[in-house]
């Protein structure tokens, strides 16, 4: 009895001969092109898949393997950076005076960083409240559109109307009605994958707001680009005096998916609340994005109208980040603020896949004797992140960090950070590769220590309910799963 495969190979030399050149041919190709300008972890990740499967490897490559933005993509991000800076220029900047307090040197050169790979400057002269109820922050967003007398600008991965966004949507319809612009963007891929599309497109439409997809991909448009790259930020920005941002998306908290409702999954995030100054640099995130899909350049912000808070001590920097930016800005920045801490780094973020450099910076804080915590979910709800993620637990415990488990039925999906008692991080960033590298994302880094101490008031509510993770527990994991952790490792790094 022969075997099918081995009867067609002897059936037909030529055709294997030929095989086997293409598939040497890629290998070697491979050796010098996928390398180039590329992670450590990243390149060695796609030689592998492609030396072991070089012909399913060359065709993935070929579709996400690319870096950068379409050539269109790009001159419009160059043209609306431009713009942007001379609307927050030097004078702008001297209009909102720092606080007279010291800054650390650490914390000096981490904005420093930020402002030459693609932030915005700090700003003083700022306030904001943090918001963790779900339908608390959809509520106090809805008080803000309600207050809007000229436009209201929506940026969200996901925006969807149901039920429980009803009152975004109403009060939109509501400011539409007394003449205020509404525009409105929304990750193309995420919201095709969402249930409620075409409700969602119709509501926008009929109260008249402008909409547009972030990041159409639709190849028979000619709309190409990578198609794994998403537009993540969540941003609402009134009138240029209030903005809101954090990780919430504007969804009911199940994402109205059946699979997350049979397991009773819900999603807890946070949001901020921002007035001051640091609007205007939200609101130019908004201005780039809309001129970067539409290539409408809208009218510069109204600097008479921007409220300053010469009583408050909280100074914030609106970090950007994503295809077009300099290489991973905000990775960068993160990094430069944990070697810089003393006492103490407190992490939440529902994707935790760091790189080399972020774990080093984390392990080189333990050795130094800075206490550092991790906010993570116990359960997951993206198979392969949540074990790529758990692949890192036991380097994490060995060097001493404390893992907590947020309990379900609850996604912890909050991504911020603390540095010491004065400087924290909140945004839609998560620990991850994509986040780094794919993603459009919005970062804002706060100094103040009221600030501060309101967030660690949250993560005190992330420690009553979650579990802190040992050593012990860990070692007892059984080897399959050991391994099969270790394997997603490896697939997260192929970007």
């Amino acid at each position: 009895m022969t075997i099918p495969v081995l009867d067609w190979a002897y059936s037909n030399p030529w055709l294997v001969a030929l095989l086997f050149a293409i598939e040497s041919i890629i290998r070697i190709v491979a050796l010098f092109v996928v390398p180039r300008n590329r992670r450590p972890s990243s390149g060695t990740a796609w030689l592998l898949f492609i030396l072991f499967m070089p012909i399913p490897g060359l065709l993935l490559f070929s579709v996400i393997g690319g870096k950068g933005l379409p050539k269109k993509r790009q001159e419009r991000f160059r043209e609306a950076r431009e713009r942007l800076a001379q609307i927050v220029d030097d004078a702008v900047v001297s209009s909102f005076p720092l606080q007279p307090e010291p800054r650390t040197v650490g914390l000096q050169n981490a904005v420093r960083i930020g402002r030459t790979l693609g932030a915005f400057p700090m700003l003083g002269g700022n306030r904001a409240s943090l918001h963790l109820d779900y339908h608390e922050s959809i509520a106090r967003m809805a008080e803000a559109i309600d207050t809007a007398e000229s436009y209201v600008h929506l940026e969200f991965y996901i925006l969807v109307y149901d039920q429980t966004t009803e009152p975004v949507f109403a009060a939109l319809r509501r400011a539409r009605a007394r003449g205020v612009k509404i525009r409105v963007l929304m990750d193309h891929v995420a919201a095709i994958r969402n249930p409620g599309k075409r409700r969602t497109r119709e509501m926008l439409s009929e109260m008249g707001a402008e909409w547009h997809y972030a990041l159409p991909f639709r190849p028979l448009r000619a709309q190409l680009q990578r198609p794994d790259l998403r537009n993540h930020r969540k941003i609402l920005v009134v009138d240029g005096k209030i903005a809101f941002m954090g990780s919430q998306n504007l969804v009911d908290s199940s994402y109205n998916k059946l699979s997350n409702r049979r397991r009773g999954l819900h999603w807890k995030d946070l949001m901020v609340r921002v007035s001051g100054p640091a609007v205007l640099s939200l609101d130019a995130v908004f201005v780039s994005d809309w001129y970067e899909e539409t290539g409408q350049m809208l009218a510069e912000p109204n600097l008479d109208a921007m409220c300053i808070y010469e009583d408050s001590q909280l100074e914030m920097q609106v970090l950007p980040s994503g295809p077009g930016y300099a290489t991973e800005n905000n990775l960068q920045v993160f990094v430069a603020l944990m070697y810089n801490a003393v006492n103490r780094i407190s992490i939440t973020s529902p994707y935790f896949v760091p790189d080399g450099a972020l774990m080093s910076a984390i392990k080189a804080a333990t050795a130094r004797g800075v206490d550092v915590e991790l906010f993570v979910s116990e359960t997951g709800d993206q198979f392969g992140v949540y074990h790529a993620q758990r692949s890192y637990y036991e380097e994490l415990l060995a060097a001493g960090v404390k893992i907590y488990l947020f309990k379900p039925p609850y996604i912890l999906h909050s991504k911020h950070f603390t540095i010491d008692d004065d400087v924290a991080v909140i945004g839609s960033s998560n620990m991850d590769q994509r986040s780094f590298n794919l993603n459009y994302e919005i970062s804002l880094i706060v100094h103040g220590a009221g600030f501060v101490t309101e967030l660690d008031k949250i993560s005190s509510y992330y420690r009553v309910n979650s579990r802190l993770l040992t050593q012990e527990e860990w070692a007892r994991q059984p080897l399959r799963k050991q391994l099969f952790d270790s394997l997603m490792r490896l697939t997260s790094a192929l970007q």
